[in-house]
């Protein structure tokens, strides 16, 4: 028993650097691609003025631009910028930070157009903020989560993107990646020990019942993988050799990941705790008591995805307040369909994983009472 959680962790490592990590840039082939992206920053504001385009007022900015690194530094160029909505936030002022495209006529002359704000700079102060405040809260099992969340992105973007984008099957590279990340950062975040091994066999099985689910609940919605922008550039980019249905399959898989971890060890922390407090539970009394707890913790599982599943699809709830479109005409297109299977199976999964773990954590336990503790006084009385 003490010797399987350094076997499942080594396993892991040594699975996850024997993976091939193929880039994205062995997958697409750019060499015949004209278009090159320079970071730049904007010198200068020279107009700004809002004109009529179509009975809709759009805000026009004329910007210098100096490139700011790669062979061209120090260059200026000079583009128009047009925002149809002229939110303030939108609208670029001097010294922002920006992505300006070059791009290539078929007459061979170039061109240019401000690709996108760069928010490289904010976004890495945010994540040193997030950084300070778990290492702060969190102390030493802080650190070590955050580097078994460092070592799950490494397994995402050198193994299951590029997977994806060379072809492979999204689902099953989805299973693997998250099979190699979770016993390097469960083991990191909560030490090797048999609480930390049942939650991850729980995971495991919890991640794989998760799948089944997405597979059936997808298939019976019907739904492509089509549904947002993102899935003609994706087509385009790999040349049709991304599943996006598979795509959207394991993208919920990856998903339900993390808070796996939380319910689980959660789980197995409670049984674990029952059991040292009385050693002579056998595996139903660990379970159902076990249970009692672990149905409070679905109760606001469940209330709090759905909450973050609301808040981040917003804009499409707004969808739903449309008064003059039959509600089921609503639901059923792809766009929010496609979310509320999402929903489902994420919360499916992890309700399913909660009896799981704990009916595993109380049959792993359960045989170890008759030979922990002999009888006392202060056992039979907890006894009843």
């Amino acid at each position: 028993m003490k010797r399987l959680p350094i076997l499942l962790l080594l396993a892991s490592l040594w699975i996850a650097l024997a993976a091939p990590m193929t880039s994205v840039a062995d997958v697409v082939d750019d060499s015949a691609s004209e278009d090159v992206l320079w970071p730049a920053t904007v010198a200068y504001v020279v107009d700004e003025q809002q004109v009529d385009v179509l009975s809709e007022l759009q805000t026009v900015q004329i910007l210098e631009l100096a490139i700011s690194r790669g062979p061209r530094a120090g260059e200026i160029v000079t583009l128009e910028y047009g925002h149809t909505y002229g939110e303030e936030a939108s609208l670029y002022r001097a010294g922002d930070r920006v992505f300006v495209r070059q791009l290539q006529g078929a007459d061979g002359t170039l061109g240019y157009e401000l690709a996108t704000r760069d928010r490289s700079f904010p976004l890495m102060l945010m994540a040193m903020l997030f950084v300070g405040l778990v290492l702060l809260a969190g102390g030493q099992r802080g650190a070590r989560s955050l580097v078994g969340l460092g070592l799950s992105f490494v397994v995402i973007f050198w193994y299951v993107v590029p997977g994806v984008g060379a072809g492979q099957a999204p689902v099953w590279t989805a299973l693997l990646g998250c099979g190699l990340a979770m016993p390097v950062t469960y083991y990191l975040s909560h030490g090797l020990n048999r609480k930390t091994t049942i939650a991850l066999v729980g995971s495991l099985l919890g991640l794989g019942l998760t799948a089944v689910i997405a597979v059936g609940f997808v298939a019976g919605a019907r739904l492509t993988g089509f549904s947002g922008s993102e899935a003609g550039f994706i087509q385009n980019l790999y040349g049709g050799v991304i599943d996006l249905r598979g795509l959207l399959l394991a993208g919920m898989i990856i998903g339900v990941l993390g808070v796996m971890d939380d319910i689980t060890v959660a789980q197995a922390a409670i049984v674990e705790q029952l059991h040292d407090a009385n050693s002579k539970l056998d595996a139903w009394q660990l379970y159902r008591r076990a249970m009692r707890v672990g149905q409070d913790h679905i109760a606001s599982m469940v209330n709090t995805l759905m909450l973050v599943y609301a808040g981040a699809a917003l804009p499409l709830l707004l969808l739903l307040t449309d008064q003059s479109l039959p509600l089921t005409y609503v639901l059923s297109q792809e766009l929010i369909s496609e979310e509320i299977v999402r929903m489902l199976v994420t919360s499916s999964g992890l309700v399913a994983a909660v009896p799981l773990t704990t009916l595993l954590a109380a049959r792993w336990m359960a045989p170890r009472v008759a030979a922990n503790l002999p009888e006392t006084a202060e056992t039979t009385e907890a006894l009843g």
